[in-house]
């Protein structure tokens, strides 16, 4: 799905001061990776990068405390999703919605038959007849976490079908989340990551795959070669070698996250969904996200996510991402002048 994406910020003539609609948050100052990018670039892109990003791969194996093997590093967690669903093509395949598109869209593309799935099945008995089932924890757009006990039950109750869980946003939840090295040890089970939504520079693309080996293994008998731009290299390696180059004060995020859900449920007319991360997804009661997103940006110069296109939500659902008080409170304020209006 190449439109109805959040951060469509280039839509819009005027400029834009807070930006809501992806779930990225500007509490993470990425300036330490910018400034060492610009001193390193130009002898960077004069040379051709590892055709397979083998020291990337070392070092994020070192930093989980797995081996290289079960580490596959990508071009953005879009790149895992669309070469794991080539990589395992036809076949039946589940999608716990509603949640990122990307998973949908690349199965169809590689001739799996889609379910989506509402709600977890009774007694975490999957079908027999299906090969996958995707899921997002911390899920997009609701920004609530799975269990982690119970996603290990349902895997290892299940040993017939190979779970993909995207974790792309597991650095900004407290909630306990499956780990590289027991996803390592299980035979059925992807977990994707994002280095770049955590340090917000989601335009270098780059993610890994972590899991057992022989999986792993058959996934990079599809990967592309040089699928990793030297760029995106030469960040990954930075990052994993200082200890805390951008830091996050996630706890505070999440604080701040707690009192912007008040914030919007004290204005009324909106039902605000609790959320385990620092982005939540909003319902109005009148009116439509599509007419609010547009007022918005350009009356205040704010952008939102209108969620409409998430399968199972209709036009009344938005998605916001927590950002610092003051941009959180000029949010708060312009969409109670709307809905005076």
């Amino acid at each position: 799905m190449i439109e109805g994406h959040g951060d469509d910020l280039y839509k819009y003539h005027r400029p834009i001061i807070a930006n809501f609609s992806s779930n990225l948050t500007n509490w993470i100052d990425p300036a330490p990776l910018k400034d060492y990018l610009r001193q390193h670039v130009g002898e960077t892109v004069s040379a051709y990068p590892e055709p397979q990003p083998y020291t990337l791969e070392a070092r994020l194996a070192e930093a989980w405390g797995i081996r290289p093997d079960q580490v596959c590093a990508t071009n953005g967690a879009t790149e895992a999703i669309y070469l794991i669903a080539q990589s395992y093509a036809g076949g039946r395949s589940a999608v716990l919605q509603p949640t990122f598109s990307e998973y949908a869209d690349a199965c169809r593309i590689h001739g799996h038959r889609v379910t989506s799935l509402f709600q977890w099945p009774e007694h975490d008995r999957l079908p027999e007849d299906l090969r996958m089932l995707w899921l997002c924890n911390p899920n997009n757009p609701t920004g609530q976490v799975t269990d982690k006990s119970r996603l290990i039950h349902l895997a290892e109750s299940n040993p017939h079908i190979l779970f993909v869980i995207d974790q792309s946003y597991e650095d900004f939840t407290l909630q306990p989340l499956l780990t590289a090295r027991e996803a390592a040890e299980m035979p059925n089970v992807l977990l994707l990551h994002s280095l770049t939504k955590r340090y917000a520079m989601p335009g270098l693309r780059l993610g890994y795959v972590t899991g057992n080996a022989s999986l792993l293994y058959h996934l990079r008998t599809h990967r592309m070669p040089w699928s990793v731009n030297g760029v995106a290299l030469l960040a990954g390696l930075f990052l994993l070698g200082h200890p805390e180059p951008m830091p996050f004060p996630l706890t505070d995020c999440l604080e701040e996250t707690a009192r912007l859900q008040a914030l919007l449920r004290r204005t009324g007319g909106m039902d605000v969904w609790d959320t385990d991360t620092h982005f939540m997804l909003v319902r109005l009661r009148m009116g439509k996200a599509a007419a609010l997103k547009d007022y918005l940006a350009l009356e205040h110069g704010l952008l939102i996510r209108d969620a409409s296109n998430f399968e199972g939500l209709d036009g009344a659902y938005f998605r916001i991402s927590t950002q610092q008080p003051e941009d959180n409170e000029r949010l708060v304020n312009a969409i109670g002048q709307w809905m005076e209006m």
